[in-house]
């Protein structure tokens, strides 16, 4: 049996669902593709953060714009999406990492992104159980926190309003020139289809430099009133964006349940299949955190668990055309996933119908990594 769409997404995860909306809203008769559940994947094992990050400036102008489009979105959203703007402080320990933070503060402000500088006792003041005494510290206040598979759900949720047919439990087969063929031997055909299925995105569109990467969460008990914002060390980005090996950074949320959703781990080069805790890891994650906050350790843990986020070499997302005109992506953004899933569906949405784009989208193209699958050439509906 062979069905028609305008555009078929693949990969119902917070990347996949905006990119759907997207489409749907634009009068595209959709498609969403996939093999297990909404929200599932990277989106379940992702912070939940919608943050302005500065490692590139391609990356701010990316965090920026999705950041503000979850701003206007945030009425909408559902209780159980969570959303909840806590903003963000970069925390500094000594003297040094002060200075990076009214380093920060310039390149911000000058982006138009506020943000505040905290000497040592502001910070005391407005993070109680942060270790005393630490240097100061960055306050950005629009950013946010939010749960993720609801997120994801909701929006799916919206593109069916609009119209779009949602295909759970399907796993693809093939996906190019104009079909995508599931195991159980139904093909779609499409004008456009969007390969959004994070790290597994190479087995549908081979070439692809994006890898799998390890993450480790934990969240706690409920207590509330224990952390206000959003707490991020200032060598969050050097650990991050590492390139190899094992990494552990300080970085914990407070959920609107009154828990605290702790981080950041990253690990390349692990099976990919294999979502099983690493104890060590864990260990060194809570020995990380307990540097900045020294109660941590005694709180209670509810759960643990891990997942893969895709991963590009140069930390930036593949966002656009293939040399398949009906092969799109929308896949590579790592950690950075729920935070640019708005800004990534909106920018290749403007592209497909030839729309101006609020940035540029040339960062984002999938040409700039050398493969044999790559171009410029795009289709429009």
């Amino acid at each position: 049996m062979t069905t028609s769409y305008d555009a078929v997404i693949l990969g119902a995860g917070i990347v996949g669902a905006a990119c759907a909306l997207e489409c749907a809203r634009a009068g595209m008769r959709v498609a969403i593709v996939e093999r297990d559940t909404i929200g599932s994947g990277a989106t379940a094992a992702g912070m939940g953060h919608v943050v302005a990050m500065d490692d590139s400036p391609a990356q701010l102008a990316l965090t920026g714009y999705s950041r503000s489009l979850w701003t206007r979105l945030s009425p909408e959203l559902p209780a159980s999406v969570e959303y909840h703007a806590c903003g963000t402080i970069w925390v500094a320990r000594d003297e040094e990492e002060m200075d990076e933070v009214h380093r920060k503060l310039a390149y911000y402000t000058a982006e138009g992104i506020e943000a505040e500088v905290l000497d040592s006792n502001a910070l005391a003041e407005a993070e109680p159980n942060l270790a005393r005494p630490l240097a100061g510290g960055l306050l950005v206040p629009h950013d946010a926190v939010l749960y993720p598979p609801c997120a994801a759900g909701y929006l799916v949720e919206q593109a069916q309003r609009h119209g779009a047919t949602l295909l759970l439990g399907h796993t693809v087969i093939s996906a190019a020139h104009g079909q995508v063929t599931l195991k159980d031997g139904t093909a779609l055909q499409a004008k456009i289809i969007v390969n959004a299925t994070g790290s597994l995105a190479p087995a549908l569109t081979p070439g692809l430099q994006v890898k799998p990467r390890k993450g480790h969460l934990i969240i706690t008990d409920r207590y509330p009133g224990y952390l206000h914002h959003q707490l991020v060390e200032l060598g969050y980005l050097k650990s991050a964006h590492s390139s190899t090996g094992d990494s552990v950074a300080f970085n914990v949320q407070p959920r609107k349940t009154g828990q605290l959703l702790i981080g950041s781990s990253r690990q390349f080069d692990s099976d990919s299949e294999d979502t099983s805790v690493d104890h060590k890891i864990v260990a060194a994650m809570i020995e990380r955190a307990a540097l900045y906050m020294p109660g941590l350790p005694s709180l209670s843990a509810l759960r643990i668990w891990s997942g893969f986020r895709a991963a590009t070499p140069d930390k930036l997302p593949l966002i656009g055309p293939t040399e398949d005109p009906t092969v799109f992506l929308a896949t590579g953004h790592e950690g950075l996933g729920i935070t640019t899933s708005l800004g990534t569906a909106r920018l290749l949405a403007d592209h497909l119908l030839s729309r101006p784009t609020t940035i540029p989208l040339a960062p984002y193209l999938p040409s700039r990594l050398p493969s044999s699958y790559l171009s410029d050439e795009a289709i429009h509906v």
